[in-house]
C-alpha cells in the first residue's frame, strides 16, 4: 500500500504516512447552516465520504469531524431580515423565525440530504455554539503569545494580528500586501484591515441570544475561530488530514491555519480541497437562473444515480453539470445493477453467500494514487463487462468472483449507502412491476412450450413498447428496463 494525496499548502501529491500508525484522524468543513444545502456542500460530503471509506477499507482507523457552523452573520441577517423581499422568494423562508430556530432547521435538511446520498455519520459532529469555552481558550493564547489584541474601540472586538505572525498566507502562497481587506467585522479598531475577527463584540442590532459573556465582553465567536477550537477540541493539537471546497482555501482555511499555528499547534498535516461544480462550463448563479440543487437531481434521479454524478469527477477538478447528466449517470448505475442483479439470478441460492470480497489491482491504485475515481470506475465497469461475459461463457465461478469485487467497489464508493425516500418508493414500484411482468413471461413461457410463436412474439413485441426487453437464456426468461 502506497498512498498518495494532493496537498494544498506544498502544491504537490505526497505520500501519506499517518501521523499514529494505524489511525486517521480528517476534519472536513461543513455547512454554515444559513440555507438549504446546495451541490457544493454535497459534493465535498461525498468527496471526504469515499476518502475515509477508502481509508478504512486499507485497514486504518479513521475519526471523522465535520462541523456545523451554527452561529454567523448570514444566519444572523436571514432571522432579522425576515421580511426582506429575497428571502421572501424563497420557498423555504419563514418570517420572524429566531436564528437558532432557523440553523436548526436548516441542519436538519443537510441531514436528510446526507443520509439520502449515503453520506455516513462522521465519528463527531460539533456544534460552533457548544464550543465557546475552547474557543475563549484559544483567543486567550493567541494574545499571550503576541498575535492577537482586543480592539482599542471599546467595541469587544478581538483581532488577530497578521503581521505577527510571518508565515502568513503560506496555504495559499500570498504575500499579505497583495491581499483583500478582511471583511468580517467593522475595521474601526483593527491595526491593519486584513487582521481578522477571533471573536466579535455584541452590538445593540443583534439578539443578546446570540451572544455569551467572554474576558472581552459580551459577544460571539468569528468563523475562522471556530474550526480551530473544533478541531482541536476532538483531534489534538495536531491532526492529519483538513478538507473542505476549493472556495474555503481563503480566507477561511488560511486563517485557521494561522492562528492554529501561531498558537503552537501543528493542525493539520494535509489540506485536501475538492473542486467546484459548474452548470455547461459556467459558475452557478440564481441570478442567471442556471443552478440545480440536491433536491432538485433527487426529484429528477434515484439518490444512487445522484451519488455517481456527484462523485464521478476526480475530487480536485471541476465537476460539470449538464441536462443530460444525470441520465449518463443513471446508465452507469443500471449497467452495474443489471449484472450484479443477472449474477445473483445466475448463481441462485450460492449468490448469498457471496460477499463483498476484495477490489481489484486497478481499482486499489486508482484510489491510492490521490484517490483517483474516474480511473476507479473505470476499474469497475471493467470489471462489470468480464462479468457479463463470464455469464454468457456459463462460467460461474468467474461470475461469483466478478460479483465479489463488484460488491466491494460500490460499498467503497458509497453507492450502497445511498437511499431515501424515493429509493423506498422506486423498490416497491419495482416490485409491483415484476409481479405484472412475471405474469406475462408465465403465459409467453406457457406459448412458446406450445409452440405458439406468433403469442410468444406478441407478448415479448408488447413488453417492448412498453420499454421492457426480455432476456432469454437457458435459465429462462428475465427482464430489465430500457435505458
Amino acid at each position: 500500500m502506497s498512498l498518495r494525496f494532493y496537498d494544498t499548502k506544498t502544491a504537490s501529491v505526497r505520500d501519506f504516512q499517518p501521523l499514529t500508525e494505524g489511525e486517521v484522524k480528517l476534519y472536513y468543513c461543513g455547512a454554515t447552516v444559513q440555507g438549504m444545502p446546495h451541490v457544493g456542500h454535497v459534493r465535498s460530503a461525498i468527496v471526504f465520504d469515499v476518502l475515509s471509506r477508502w481509508l478504512e477499507y486499507r485497514g486504518l482507523a479513521v475519526t471523522t469531524v465535520r462541523n456545523v457552523t451554527d452561529i454567523d452573520d448570514k444566519i444572523l441577517e436571514k432571522s432579522d431580515n425576515s421580511f426582506a423581499a429575497d428571502f421572501q422568494a424563497d420557498e423555504h423562508y419563514k418570517p420572524r423565525e429566531e436564528w437558532f430556530s432557523l440553523a436548526y432547521r436548516f441542519e436538519q435538511e443537510f441531514a436528510r440530504a446526507y443520509e439520502a446520498l449515503g453520506v455516513r455519520r462522521p465519528t463527531y459532529e460539533p456544534r460552533a455554539t457548544g464550543h465557546i469555552t475552547e474557543m475563549h481558550e484559544l483567543i486567550t493564547e493567541l494574545i499571550n503569545r503576541g498575535h492577537a489584541y482586543p480592539a482599542a474601540d471599546g467595541s469587544g472586538d478581538v483581532y488577530f494580528d497578521v503581521r505577527s505572525y510571518e508565515q502568513y498566507g503560506a496555504l495559499t502562497r500570498q504575500k499579505i500586501d497583495d491581499m483583500q481587506d478582511a471583511a468580517d467585522s467593522d475595521p474601526r479598531g483593527k491595526k491593519d484591515p486584513r487582521d481578522f475577527a477571533l471573536w466579535k463584540g455584541h452590538k445593540d442590532s443583534d439578539p443578546r441570544t446570540a451572544s455569551w459573556p467572554s474576558p472581552w465582553g459580551r459577544g460571539r465567536p468569528g468563523w475562522h475561530l471556530e474550526c480551530s477550537a473544533m478541531a482541536g477540541k476532538y483531534l489534538g493539537s495536531e491532526f492529519d488530514i483538513h478538507g473542505g471546497g476549493l472556495d474555503l482555501r481563503f480566507p477561511h482555511h488560511e486563517n485557521e491555519m494561522a492562528q492554529s499555528n501561531a498558537a503552537g499547534h501543528g493542525f493539520a498535516n494535509f489540506w485536501m480541497h475538492n473542486g467546484m461544480v459548474t452548470y455547461e462550463g459556467e459558475k452557478m448563479s440564481k441570478s442567471v437562473g442556471n443552478t440545480i440543487s440536491p433536491e432538485e437531481m433527487l426529484a429528477l434521479a434515484d439518490a444512487r444515480v445522484v451519488r455517481y454524478f456527484l462523485g464521478q469527477a476526480q475530487y480536485r477538478s471541476m465537476l460539470d453539470y449538464r441536462p443530460d447528466s444525470l441520465t449518463e449517470a443513471g446508465a452507469a448505475v443500471e449497467r452495474i445493477d443489471t449484472f450484479i442483479s443477472n449474477a445473483r439470478y445466475r448463481l441462485g441460492s450460492a449468490a448469498e453467500t457471496i460477499a463483498a470480497t476484495q477490489v481489484p489491482e486497478a481499482f486499489a491504485s486508482a484510489m491510492d494514487d490521490d484517490l483517483n475515481v474516474p480511473m476507479a470506475l473505470a476499474a469497475l465497469h471493467e470489471t462489470v463487462r468480464h462479468g457479463n461475459a463470464s455469464l454468457d461463457k456459463h462460467e460461474d465461478a468467474a461470475v461469483a468472483a466478478a460479483l465479489g469485487q463488484v460488491l466491494a467497489m460500490t460499498q467503497v464508493l458509497g453507492l450502497d449507502d445511498a437511499s431515501g425516500q424515493q429509493n423506498s418508493d422506486a423498490s416497491a414500484e419495482h416490485e409491483v412491476l415484476d409481479q405484472l411482468i412475471q405474469a406475462q413471461l408465465a403465459e409467453r413461457a406457457q406459448a412458446r412450450a406450445a409452440k405458439d410463436w406468433s403469442r410468444s412474439d406478441a407478448i415479448r413485441d408488447a413488453l417492448a413498447a412498453a420499454g421492457i426487453t426480455v432476456l432469454d437464456s437457458a435459465d429462462g426468461a428475465r427482464w430489465t428496463l430500457n435505458n
